[in-house]
């Protein structure tokens, strides 16, 4: 054998493994499903931080990855046409969100579902247990029964002589019975007393108002969920009419008028929603991954929302916010 077929033999055996293991990397496909837009300010951030999480563990759009991204842009009805697009398509998994996982639970059959939730996917009947899902649905739920109690505490601290708290929540959100029994039992600790003020569906809302109003709340506290997040800019406006300060888990409500706002991390929660998907991706089964809770919080402060209704926040609570709109 001459010099020059050697070399070449030798350059042959060097690029040979690179050239097979690129004729071999698995293009991946995930659907994403959302009831919303992708332009809505409320979601996409939570959209690119799923993406970003996606990146990190290896998993590169263009190169091993294809996101298949669905948005039903508003419209309830089109969420269980676009979940069976999904599962037409052949992805690995759908992630979803929301109202959203009531349609992907219906057509998913043996295609895993990682979810982001604000309810308790135990009491939903999701998962048996979240240490254990035990079938085909894992991801993350938002729902930490304490952190009702840390709304509370933030409450006394702004308005130390509050004692008429209206609370504004759907019985239909599982977990939302915790909820009540955490937040009753820290207002009863704080001095206050709890008037519970339930809203099933849209038309519930004027009654629900004019019940608080009646009572003369001093202040309010929205559970967040699907149908007060839909509607969380009336019952924000409602506050303000009210002159009362709302307070509620994510920081959408802070932004539409509320005067603070204090729940998970969701940007975090949706990286920590990309790490579930990616085990799947690698080839656990759902049903093995367990189900995420929330490990960092934020606290989000509307001061312009509260000079317009005449309250001045303690500086304290504007130096640990973290972020304060002005």
């Amino acid at each position: 054998m001459n010099r020059l077929a050697t070399c070449c033999l030798l350059a042959g055996l060097t690029l040979a493994p690179s050239v097979a293991l690129a004729q071999s990397t698995t293009i991946h496909r995930i659907g994403w499903l959302s009831l919303a837009g992708p332009e809505d300010v409320d979601s996409s951030p939570y959209f690119e931080a799923f993406r970003a999480g996606l990146r990190d563990l290896g998993f590169i759009e263009g190169r091993n990855l294809t996101i298949e991204a669905r948005w039903a842009r508003g419209e309830p009805d089109r969420g269980l046409e676009l979940a069976k697009e999904l599962v037409g398509l052949g992805v690995a998994a759908i992630v979803t969100q929301g109202v959203a996982i009531r349609a992907a639970r219906q057509v998913a059959g043996s295609v895993p579902v990682v979810f982001a939730m604000s309810a308790d996917p135990e009491k939903a009947k999701l998962v048996d247990s979240l240490a254990r899902p035990g079938g085909n649905f894992t991801g993350v739920t938002f729902m930490s029964y304490e952190v009702n109690a840390k709304r509370l505490q933030l409450l006394k601290e702004v308005l130390p002589g509050v004692s008429r708290i209206a609370l504004l929540s759907n019985p239909e959100h599982a977990g939302e019975q915790g909820e009540l029994e955490v937040s009753r039992r820290t207002a009863a600790a704080l001095g206050m007393t709890i008037q519970y003020v339930p809203v099933r569906s849209a038309k519930d809302f004027e009654p629900a108002f004019a019940a608080i109003s009646n009572e003369r709340a001093e202040a309010m506290i929205v559970l967040p969920d699907a149908l007060m997040m839909q509607h969380r800019a009336r019952v924000m406006d409602f506050a303000m009419s009210q002159r009362i300060p709302a307070l509620s888990g994510w920081p959408a409500f802070a932004r539409s008028g509320g005067v603070i706002s204090y729940g998970p991390h969701l940007r975090d929660s949706f990286r920590a929603v990309a790490r579930s998907a990616s085990k799947i991706l690698n080839g656990a089964k759902p049903a093995d991954i367990p189900v995420e809770q929330p490990t960092k919080f934020e606290l989000i402060v509307n001061a312009k929302a509260a000079r317009d209704i005449g309250l001045i926040l303690p500086s304290f609570l504007l130096a640990r916010a973290d972020e304060v709109i002005e």
